[in-house]
């Protein structure tokens, strides 16, 4: 049943991913020209339980386009897995009179999101913010492409280290169950493989890489890992070489939450930006409980229960187009 939307809620939640500014003043600049009230709900689903929602203006929304993290801040909430705490909740909700929200995150913003609308029946529409890019329903997540950026930066630098001493680097990067930022950093840097958890339990990756010759006529290699357990993550993939391989001189470098910070990619504040404006949209149609995606750069509706899980699955003919440009 549609009905009239008046306050609307918007927070961050999960991961923090750079062009969430983006989408928080989308959401908001978009919301105040409908005619609508917005509420900024801060660090995340905690925030909601904790009444830390405050009114939002075009001004609170100003100069932030440009900086990464996210002004709501975002906080992980044991208690909003509990019904108590989504009853409580849900009583600031109705407390602060909102209509609908647009949460900012990844899965499991989005799985807290579905449970919590099919208790409360509250039109809720999601934003894909994560760096890792793997959501279903969409070509990219915001943040993803600032952090392959900021991958292909660091990756430049340490060839330069690894090309001087004649050196292999395994370089890990994010991305625990999707090889997304492995594969296409690798792809972007000229590295020589990425190992990603996708493959790695139809293959021995390290192995395929030493039998393939991988640097036969090479003075230096980089290997791209993403930190996965099932890839055994770069330190347990050196260690292995060590071992198997002791004439390889191999050096580690984890890149960590630099991934996660710096200023959005001008792609990042333009999905940002189109995304936080089509969740309006999306609301005023009577949509709920549905993600925002883009596919081949159009706008689209994808259920929650898709978005969550559905698998992404990575291109293979993408990762033969590596091996054939590694040679």
């Amino acid at each position: 049943m549609r009905y009239e939307i008046k306050t609307i809620g918007v927070l961050t939640s999960g991961g923090d991913a750079p062009g969430m500014n983006a989408a928080i003043r989308a959401v908001t600049r978009t919301a105040i020209h409908n005619g609508m009230r917005v509420k900024a709900i801060y660090r995340g689903y905690k925030g909601l339980i904790a009444d830390e929602i405050v009114d939002f203006h075009t001004e609170n929304v100003s100069n932030i386009i440009q900086h990464g993290g996210t002004i709501l801040k975002t906080a992980r909430s044991q208690e909003f897995q509990t019904p108590e705490g989504r009853q409580i909740a849900f009583n600031n909700i109705l407390k602060h009179q909102i209509d609908a929200l647009v949460v900012i995150g990844g899965d499991g913003t989005f799985t807290g999101a579905r449970i919590f609308a099919q208790e409360y029946n509250i039109p809720i529409i999601g934003l894909p913010g994560t760096i890792d890019n793997d959501l279903c329903g969409t070509d990219t997540t915001i943040g993803y492409d600032t952090a392959l950026n900021t991958i292909i930066n660091a990756v430049d630098k340490i060839r330069d280290t690894a090309s001087s001493h004649e050196r292999l680097f395994f370089i890990e990067v994010m991305g625990r169950d999707a090889g997304f930022l492995a594969l296409y950093s690798a792809m972007a840097s000229g590295a020589e493989a990425a190992i990603i958890p996708e493959r790695e339990t139809k293959v021995d990756q390290l192995d395929e890489l030493i039998r393939n010759g991988f640097r036969k006529s090479k003075n230096s290699s980089i290997v791209i890992v993403a930190e996965s357990e099932v890839t055994g993550g770069a330190n347990g993939l050196a260690e292995r070489m060590r071992i198997e391989h002791p004439e390889y001189d191999v050096r580690v470098t984890i890149l960590g939450h630099i991934q996660r910070g710096g200023s959005p990619s001008a792609q990042d504040r333009i999905i940002a930006s189109r995304m936080g404006a089509a969740a309006i949209e999306a609301l005023k149609e009577g949509q709920r409980n549905v993600m925002i995606g883009i596919i081949n750069d159009e706008i689209v509706y994808v259920p929650f229960t898709k978005a969550i899980k559905d698998d992404k699955n990575v291109d293979e003919e993408e990762l033969k187009v590596l091996q054939m440009l590694s040679i």
